[in-house]
């Protein structure tokens, strides 16, 4: 009974009393008992706790080594990963180099990789590279492939190396380290056999430079070989002197000393895994001012902020209270209401005017995205009938098709046999939804359906020619891009021509790009305005494939429909992907 009279009830009394005996109090008690033993403890451990600064490093070096090693092991055990190395013809380039760029961007937010300085490189054992980071030149397998570090003799029966001072690869505006520590490895199977390489990179000029800025003392730190030898430095305009470093190379086991010359300590660690030093050198001078600093500071500004604290702790837990209890209630209030409901923003300032407002914001929000959702599910059903429908369609269709085909072939009735052979190429082409892009040769031979059929109906009253290079034949386009601009400039064009007509398909690379250009000598795009006739549904022809250039290539993929003396051009522009099959690859 006695402790519930002395424990307060309200929040705000709770609050200070926390901040007071829990927080406060213990504060000073220990900070008076730490500074009545601060100058002996400082003088007995300075060397000590220099020490156990670089023992830190060391561990923090060994975990940078450690994610090294994680990386390698994720990636050795990632399913997506071995299906890109093992078998990269499932997918075209763009798709491998998507789904290796969010394994790397997947790796750079796990929990293991907190410091931006891990570069990765995968190879698979044909021709591809997949990197995290921009590289300083253009990457060429060969070179790559050929590097020492993947050097199995170089491995000791092993599958993995490090190498110490491997030169820098890493474009200059994201590394300016001249060296990087890295581990070179082959990705193996259960069976131990390869099926890729991996080079994971720690930039520890980075990581020592990251160090020095963390102290709060004037010290520097350095990285030296076993034989004496400068390897880094966490400030660029020191250096550590030659006498120095031949006194931690000839007394390997003595880790720290003092440097009479700067009147500095001079404190090292052996990596053994890298065979470096860890050294760090500070200025005893500095070191016993800043710590006779702190004391008198700290000892001022103490006494006079903890009366003030007192008063501003008891002022800000009401302030905040207050309203919060308001909030609470709102906040009941809204669970019965369906989120239809609002705080008043007028009542409140500060902190408690954004909480209000951002509550406010999350229940509008809330509210939007109940709706979106519920507009989505309804339209997600209705495009699952149409697909289903669509579906169904086209297969009766074909299958129709096909005994009209073989009905002909009885009758010996060649033109028709011919014909719907034609039109049963594009109706397969049109069921099959698994490839967006096919090779340009293959959407040749569908155009050449599409006007074999055409001509028949139309009684030859149209020519088409083809202008393109052979080595573009395996050029990736959308499927069936060519068929609505050729149906457009017979229907449009051509038919209204009192004579015959022409159409010409001219395919060309211009660098990075592939033109695909479709002219005709038609009656223009006027006249074929004034004749078009009234239909019952809008064509869709330029339109889907305006939506579907944008779809696969955003802003790369364009469409022009432009005007000529004798006739239209339709134009279009996309990147070109080049994706010849194995056994037609010539070599670069």
């Amino acid at each position: 009974m006695l402790i519930r009279y002395l424990v307060p009830q309200k929040l705000k009394y709770r609050l200070f009393t926390a901040f007071v005996c829990l927080i406060l109090l213990p504060f000073c008690a220990l900070n008076l008992y730490n500074y009545q033993r601060i100058e002996t403890l400082v003088q007995k451990k300075i060397s000590q706790q220099s020490h156990y600064q670089l023992e830190q490093m060391y561990r923090t070096l060994e975990d940078q080594i450690s994610i090294a090693f994680k990386t390698l092991i994720f990636l050795q055990q990632d399913d997506t990963v071995r299906s890109v190395l093992l078998h990269p013809e499932q997918r075209n380039e763009l798709e491998n180099k998507r789904l290796m760029e969010n394994i790397f961007k997947n790796l750079n937010n796990s929990f293991f990789l907190y410091n931006p300085s891990v570069y990765f490189m995968i190879l698979d054992l044909t021709e591809s590279a997949y990197t995290s980071y921009p590289p300083k030149k253009p990457l060429v397998y060969s070179e790559l492939r050929s590097n020492s570090g993947f050097d199995r003799m170089l491995m000791n029966n092993s599958s993995y190396r490090w190498v110490p001072n491997d030169s820098n690869y890493v474009l200059r505006d994201i590394s300016t380290s001249a060296y990087l520590l890295s581990l070179y490895a082959y990705l193996e199977d259960t069976q131990n056999t390869a099926y890729g390489m991996a080079r994971i990179s720690i930039d520890y000029s980075y990581w020592l430079r990251s160090i020095h800025k963390q102290s709060d003392l004037q010290q520097q730190y350095f990285l030296i070989t076993r034989s004496g030898e400068n390897i880094s430095q966490s400030d660029p305009d020191s250096e550590l002197p030659e006498e120095v470093r031949a006194g931690i190379a000839g007394h390997p086991g003595q880790q720290y000393f003092i440097d009479k010359s700067s009147n500095s300590l001079i404190n090292y660690i052996y990596v053994e895994s890298l065979d470096w030093y860890i050294v760090n050198r500070i200025p005893l001078s500095v070191l016993f001012v800043e710590i006779e600093g702190l004391k008198q500071q700290y000892f001022i500004t103490f006494f006079a902020l903890m009366g003030i604290f007192l008063m501003m702790t008891f002022v800000i837990s009401t302030t905040i209270t207050r309203p919060l209890s308001h909030l609470q209630n709102k906040m009941k209030a809204a669970v019965h209401k369906n989120l239809k409901i609002r705080l008043p923003e007028h009542k409140f300032s500060g902190e408690i005017l954004d909480l209000t407002r951002t509550f406010n914001t999350m229940l509008d929000d809330t509210h939007l995205l109940i709706q979106k959702l519920k507009a989505e599910e309804r339209q997600k059903e209705a495009v699952h009938f149409q697909m289903l429908l669509a579906q169904t369609n086209p297969h009766f269709l074909l299958n129709t098709l096909n005994t009209i085909k073989w009905m002909a072939i009885r009758e010996n009735n060649e033109e028709i046999t011919n014909m719907t052979l034609s039109l049963g190429r594009l109706l397969e082409a049109s069921l099959n939804t698994d490839n967006d892009l096919i090779h340009l040769k293959d959407e040749i031979e569908l155009v050449q359906a599409y006007v074999h059929i055409q001509q028949f109906r139309y009684r030859h009253k149209f020519e088409v020619t083809y202008a393109y290079d052979d080595d573009i034949l395996f050029a990736l386009v959308p499927k069936l891009s060519l068929q609505p601009l050729v149906e457009n400039a017979i229907v449009h064009g051509i038919t209204a021509l009192p004579g015959s007509g022409l159409i010409g398909i001219f395919i060309s690379r211009e660098g990075h790009r592939l033109i695909v250009e479709i002219r005709d000598n038609g009656v223009g795009m006027e006249q074929a305005a004034v004749n078009r006739q009234p239909r019952k549904r809008p064509g869709i022809g330029l339109s889907n494939i305006r939506d579907r250039l944008r779809l696969l290539f955003r802003e790369e993929g364009t469409l022009e429909v432009l005007s000529s003396p004798a006739g239209v051009i339709v134009r279009f522009t996309i990147p070109f992907l080049l994706s010849t099959p194995y056994e037609h690859r010539q070599p670069v």
